[in-house]
């Protein structure tokens, strides 16, 4: 088995040619462990190769210069130790007769990695396979979550650590548990069809989509948005749609992330303050995601079959987008779209966004009577968007002192010290004359 010899692929770059090493490696790495694992059949054994040919690189780099195919020859290397390891096992004996003369011949330089149509295809199905593999139901949410950041998003331990706000260590029991996991239950490097593909593609875009929904409302720290979060989900989204052109719901769920981060730039204010929907200045959203994400909207549309949950989502998201103003919101769409989903998938918190779109809608009685009919709903016990969106209602109902306490409620929920700031604000502002804010607080991409 191939042992990592230090901890490189986490520590920063000391020399120049180290820095390239590093950025290069961040690009292909995902790449490099779908082919070996493909060799090897072992995600974590995978994944140890290519840290190897990372050190490799690291180690010969600096003298001999950053080659010109930089990501060929990380690739070839990596390529060439899973050879040199299944020839080392007696054990791998039958798979050398099948895998080993097929790669025997490749050299470990630039131009090992063979080019055209039929090896950039090779590498995508690997890719695929991979995705499938790291999301695999077999692992909680966390453990998945957790493994394709470190296998696809080519984060570290410790970056992603800091993006959840929990230790290291347990970050990296996550990940080896996950591979043990994987290993133990004999989960096949493929992707799956029929009723399993579905259940997989479903865990595969939960993952994705939690990705982006911890970077675009963080739940707990000093800040209210983790960029970098949002902009993995979207790199995967955007590859996972061109490895499944012909799955509506990835064209969707790419819209959805799209749509959403093109907010970002006008989400926060100057000193990283929240800046509710009302009070965005439309100006600064991102148009070319917003041109990016009805695109994708339109492809989802145009494969056919009844829109599912991800494909609705994307729909309320291309109302807000389409939307020049805050008071031209075509709020009545939204909340029938929200209607659909809640049929689709039944979820309080999909209740939740419904009652903020039908007080928008219908007026903030319609949302209250909605919102105190999820008051005994277990999963909503803690989630302080309840009492945030009832202090909302009642604000605009001219019901003020209840309002503030909803308020004070809800900031003492929320872990995000962002979140805990506003509500706040908006408990103290209801003794002023004058409502506090017509905005409903949303968590997106809900």
């Amino acid at each position: 088995m191939a042992v990592r010899t230090n901890s490189a692929a986490d520590s920063p770059a000391d020399h120049p040619a180290d820095s390239a090493v590093e950025a290069v490696f961040r690009i292909e790495s995902a790449k490099i462990i779908a082919v070996v694992t493909r060799i090897v059949h072992d995600v974590g054994i995978a994944e140890e190769l290519a840290q190897d040919a990372l050190v490799a690189a690291l180690e010969q780099w600096p003298e001999s210069g950053v080659p010109d195919k930089p990501g060929a020859w990380l690739m070839a290397t990596a390529k060439h130790r899973a050879v040199d390891l299944v020839r080392r096992r007696e054990t791998y004996a039958r798979k050398l007769a099948e895998v080993g003369r097929t790669l025997e011949d490749e050299a470990p330089g630039a131009d090992a990695l063979a080019t055209g149509p039929d090896a950039v295809d090779a590498i995508d199905d690997d890719l695929l396979r991979l995705i499938f593999t790291a999301c695999h139901p077999v692992l909680s949410a966390e453990a998945r979550t957790a493994l394709t950041l470190r296998l696809l998003g080519g984060l570290t331990t410790g970056e992603i650590a800091r993006a959840f706000l929990v230790p290291e260590a347990t970050v990296a029991q996550r990940i080896v548990r996950a591979k043990r996991g994987l290993a133990k239950a004999g989960v096949p490097f493929e992707v799956p069809y029929g009723d399993e593909r579905e259940r997989r593609l479903a865990s595969v875009l939960d993952v994705i989509y939690l990705i982006f929904n911890e970077g675009y409302a963080a739940t707990a720290g000093d800040d209210l948005l983790r960029p970098g979060l949002c902009e993995d989900a979207l790199r995967l989204a955007r590859v996972l749609s061109g490895l499944m052109p012909d799955e509506p719901e990835v064209h969707a769920l790419a819209a959805l992330l799209e749509l959403q981060a093109s907010r970002t730039p006008a989400r926060t204010g100057p000193d990283g303050e929240p800046v509710l929907l009302a009070d965005q200045n439309r100006a600064r959203w991102n148009h070319l995601l917003i041109r990016r994400g009805f695109d994708a909207l339109t492809r989802a549309r145009a494969l056919g079959g009844a829109p599912g949950p991800y494909a609705l989502q994307a729909a309320i998201a291309a109302c807000h987008a389409r939307a020049v103003t805050y008071e031209e919101t075509d709020w009545p769409a939204i909340a029938a779209l929200y209607a659909r989903l809640a049929a689709l998938t039944p979820s309080p918190v999909v209740e939740l966004n419904r009652a903020v779109a039908v007080s928008m809608a219908e007026g903030p009685a319609a949302g209250l009577a909605l919102v105190d009919a999820l008051a005994d709903e277990p999963a909503l016990a803690s989630y302080h968007l309840l009492p945030s969106v009832r202090g909302d209602l009642l604000a605009r109902l001219g019901r003020t002192e209840a309002a503030g306490g909803e308020f004070e409620r809800a900031a003492a929920l929320t872990r995000n010290e962002r979140e805990r700031d506003l509500l706040r604000e908006r408990a103290a502002l209801l003794g002023r004359p004058g409502p506090a804010c017509d905005a409903p607080p949303r968590k997106a991409p809900t």
